[in-house]
């Protein structure tokens, strides 16, 4: 396999010490002070990866769109107008998106789809995420992605934090809680309050390597998919 990788970062390092110990190439690597060199390229790899920051956006679009080459992103802290974007690219080309390439992120979404609906009526719901102290953006893209996966519906008001008199948590509240510090990879925790009973579903990642090793997996699979939007659930679980 041939990339383009976008972000020069801790991931994108990762990502390109696996891929050419696999084996792969980098055919070019860029990050957001000279990701306007991308344009200068023609096709040249099979997938972009992207794991940069959203700035990098709109150049990889023109890209991709330009190209037809397949696009895996990683990237997190995207506004609603970005996720509008990727999902455009569609129609040029394969594209798949995620906070979280963990397999066991994947299965604890899965998990928390299928028990939300069976607890909320009862169950007081926080959220807690910790990431290392170089971290920019909170709360994290894997936070968010479990918000998705407990209230898809978005019936739920998140309460990011909380400071002063707050008065009595609502039952409509679900807390977001971003702690930051040392090297964390990164720890979630979803926590279940019900009347005397307590339900925690966590998942601690030891290191960004199971990220990368999910996020190339994926990375395969996409040439020759037909352009579209792709859901990093329905390719794992088939639905």
């Amino acid at each position: 396999m041939n990339y383009i990788l976008i972000g020069r970062g801790k991931m994108g390092s990762l990502i390109r010490e696996t891929a050419q110990a696999a084996g792969d190439e980098i055919q070019a690597a860029f990050d957001i002070n000279d990701i306007d060199q991308l344009g200068k390229l023609g096709k040249a790899a099979d997938v972009v990866i992207d794991f940069s920051r959203p700035g990098s956006l709109p150049e990889v679009a023109s890209y991709v769109r330009r190209t037809g080459t397949p696009l895996l992103s990683g990237t997190t802290g995207l506004s609603q107008t970005d996720h509008a974007l990727l999902e455009s690219l569609g129609a040029f080309a394969p594209v798949l998106w995620s906070a979280n390439y963990s397999l066991g992120v994947a299965v604890l979404y899965r998990a928390l789809a299928a028990v939300s609906g069976v607890l909320k009526p009862d169950f007081d719901i926080e959220l807690t995420e910790t990431h290392h102290n170089q971290k920019a953006d909170a709360p994290s893209g894997t936070a968010k992605l479990l918000l998705e996966a407990i209230d898809p519906a978005r019936a739920l008001t998140p309460v990011y934090g909380r400071e002063g008199n707050t008065g009595q948590r609502r039952k409509e509240e679900i807390g977001v809680h971003s702690l930051r510090g040392g090297t964390v990879a990164g720890t979630h925790t979803v926590h279940f309050f019900g009347p005397d009973e307590e339900l925690e579903f966590t998942h601690r990642a030891a290191s960004r390597q199971i990220f990368v090793n999910g996020a190339l997996h994926m990375a395969r699979l996409l040439p020759g998919k037909p352009n579209g939007v792709y859901d990093l659930q329905k390719i794992l679980f088939g639905e």
